[in-house]
């Protein structure tokens, strides 16, 4: 039975080391270093911000390439694809107006649900399609701002001047924007604090509704990189750091041609409140790709899809107010293999219409309604989603019909 003398003489011998000694082991450790909080991003606004809204894939991943690794981007919606891997995390809600989001308190609970350091806004271009008054926006503006400081106290907020519209289906909306665009910085000056500061970036200059835009509201791929290089130094800045000298030069943004003047847009006036709601009701909300002029599309022939390849769709009405609704429908990739584009077709009911579409090119023959991808959506990978908004007109109450996914 040797155990027990040796562990006596173990514990002789650790007794007769200098304490000096152990303590400069215990000091040779090097102590490891609290891992950085990541500082918590906010993209705030509407489909230019979320449906894909791809200006935020570009500037994350230039975020991470140029050093600033310690950012997350949040939100209560998840990303779109847009070609590359990015923490796609937003509140980018396609259609929404700031105005709406204000008068329904929706922000307060995705700021609890989220908790953002900082807040990138791009907000008010359904409010500006929709002849709300810029004044009646920067009040809305007004009290985000300070919904955020509660959540937030220390919020950074950047604000942009919106990027220009040229919809066909609103001359007036071009000088609109202008017309907003033109008392933000009035605005940021009054509302801006030490604690709190907020940064107007400027999105309008330089963006081409005919070379930026697929539609003369959503950026394409040449409307989101000028995005992401606008928000871009804003944000090194809100991050607590300067830009990076090898940080990559932002693609140049050509000066503008002078936009046409539209014809002088009437004096807003207020949008009617329906009698179907106690609440402020929401006025149309899109931000929508205008449908095609002219003869409807002819459908090719029907074939067979790929083996493996199937969809589904599911259509909801997701608003409703008197004479109108906002109607989504989910296509959901349930196949084996990846689609390269789906087509999604549904009757409406009697007395429905559908006036605008978005992320879908859409349309209507009578009641028979067909709606495609477009070119950034058609791609799912198995068991992934993609979405399609529209406004509608109708007699009595909307009710969502059943939708038919084919997929390619």
């Amino acid at each position: 039975m040797l155990r027990r003398p040796f562990l006596s003489a173990l514990l002789a011998a650790f007794a007769a080391v200098p304490l000096t000694l152990l303590v400069g082991l215990v000091a040779a450790t090097p102590a490891r270093p609290a891992a950085a909080t990541p500082v918590r991003v906010m993209p705030l606004g509407d489909s230019i911000t979320g449906s894909p809204g791809c200006w935020r894939s570009i500037l994350w991943n230039r975020l991470q390439s140029t050093g600033h690794t310690d950012v997350d981007f949040v939100g209560t919606l998840g990303p779109q694809g847009c070609g590359q891997p990015y923490d796609g995390d937003n509140e980018g809600h396609g259609g929404y107006l700031v105005t709406n989001v204000a008068n329904q308190n929706l922000l307060p609970g995705w700021l609890a649900a989220t908790r953002p350091d900082v807040v990138l806004m791009h907000f008010g271009t359904n409010d500006v399609w929709s002849n709300i008054a810029p004044a009646t926006i920067l009040a809305a503006y007004s009290k985000l701002v300070d919904q955020m400081r509660a959540s937030n106290p220390a919020m950074r907020i950047i604000v942009a001047k919106i990027i220009p519209m040229a919809p066909s289906s609103c001359a007036e909306c071009g000088q609109r924007a202008v017309a907003l665009n033109a008392v933000i910085d009035g605005w940021a000056a009054g509302k801006t604090t030490a604690a709190s500061p907020i940064v107007v970036v400027d999105q309008w200059t330089g963006f081409s509704t005919s070379t930026d835009t697929y539609d003369g509201v959503h950026p394409n791929a040449a409307g989101d990189q000028k995005m992401s290089d606008r928000w871009y130094p804003a944000l090194v800045a809100a991050l607590g750091g300067t830009t990076p000298t090898a940080s990559p030069t932002p693609t140049a943004s050509p000066t503008p041609t002078a936009s046409p003047t539209p014809t002088a847009s009437p004096t807003p006036t207020a949008s009617p409140t329906p009698t179907v709601s106690p609440t402020t009701p929401p006025t149309p909300t899109a931000s929508p790709t205008v449908s095609p002029t002219g003869s409807p599309t002819v459908d090719p022939p029907t074939t067979s899809p790929p083996a493996g390849v199937a969809c589904t769709a599911s259509y909801r009405i997701t608003n409703q107010w008197q004479g109108g609704h906002q109607g989504e429908v989910t296509v959901r990739s349930t196949g084996t293999v990846r689609t390269t584009g789906w087509r999604v077709t549904f009757t409406l009911p009697a007395g429905q219409q559908i006036t605008q579409t978005w992320n879908a090119e859409l349309t209507q023959t009578g009641s028979a309604v067909t709606a495609r991808n477009v070119n950034w959506n058609g791609a799912l990978a198995p068991a992934a989603e993609a979405t399609f908004g529209f406004l509608g007109t109708h007699t009595g109450t909307a009710t969502a019909p059943t939708a038919t996914c084919t997929a390619s």
